[in-house]
């Protein structure tokens, strides 16, 4: 991986492959290998003939980490990806994000609209805007002395796969006690790049992908049949239907 310095804050990433850029972000607790690499994507989109750009957001894989929770709060970790396609001297790319990834996305192409083509979102809905979509109990989960002692299942789900990856616990809790910020219809409908929401039909974290379309100008859903939350990131629906839009949309 490559690094480069953002405010005191390093960042890991890759580049490969040539063409139009995407930019890919991941989600909660994961990083770029486990998000995007290691499910296809970066092969599928470098053999579309695309310059694939991902990055290990802060507190996560081989990026810094940060144990205050003021400095996960979306805006802060859209202002990683802005410097990351300074650093590459890229003005403009479309950009994908996962689950946390999707909601770093919409405050990047709220505050940031001139660096974003497209926007995809995977794995959040309408809990960009309202309910919760990873809940506050996660950061307990990742602070209990062990996986036995936590009683929530998507703060087990989260914690197990912490231990397994062997992921700083202290710095995730605090991402997500920071990270957890919503926008209002009103922001949303501001985003007015072409959009696609895709989520799994069975995901019971990301909320409806339709009653998000609603709301936003140039948005479009796909839906991931039979697939929960984690299972739909690599899932074949989903990876046709984004190369179907960015054909689409000429990006």
């Amino acid at each position: 991986m490559q690094r480069f310095d953002h405010d005191g804050v390093e960042i890991a990433y890759i580049d490969e492959g040539e063409g139009e850029p995407i930019l890919l972000i991941h989600g909660f607790g994961s990083n770029h290998q486990v998000n995007w690499v290691g499910t296809g994507w970066v092969d599928l989109l470098t053999r579309q003939g695309r310059r694939v750009i991902a990055f290990d957001n802060r507190g996560h894989g081989n990026s810094s980490k940060l144990y205050d929770p003021a400095a996960y709060h979306p805006a802060a970790m859209a202002s990683d990806a802005v410097a990351l396609l300074d650093h590459l001297r890229i003005g403009s790319a479309t950009v994908m994000g996962y689950s946390m990834g999707a909601r770093i996305t919409a405050f990047l192409a709220l505050e940031h609209p001139q660096r974003v083509d497209a926007v995809i979102f995977g794995g959040l809905g309408v809990r960009l805007v309202q309910g919760e979509a990873l809940p506050p109990t996660i950061a307990a989960a990742m602070e209990a002395p062990s996986l036995d002692d936590v009683p929530d299942p998507i703060g087990r789900m989260f914690r197990a796969f912490a231990d397994k990856s062997g992921a700083d616990r202290r710095a995730l809790a605090a991402c997500i006690r920071g990270s957890r910020v919503q926008l209002n219809p009103a922001e949303v409908a501001r985003i007015l790049q072409p959009t696609l929401i895709a989520v799994g039909t069975r995901d019971p974290i990301a909320g409806s992908a339709q009653e998000l379309a609603a709301m936003m100008p140039n948005a479009t859903v796909l839906d991931i049949p039979n697939r929960d939350h984690n299972p739909a990131v690599g899932d074949k629906v989903y990876k046709q239907g984004v190369l179907a839009f960015l054909a689409e949309q000429g990006v």
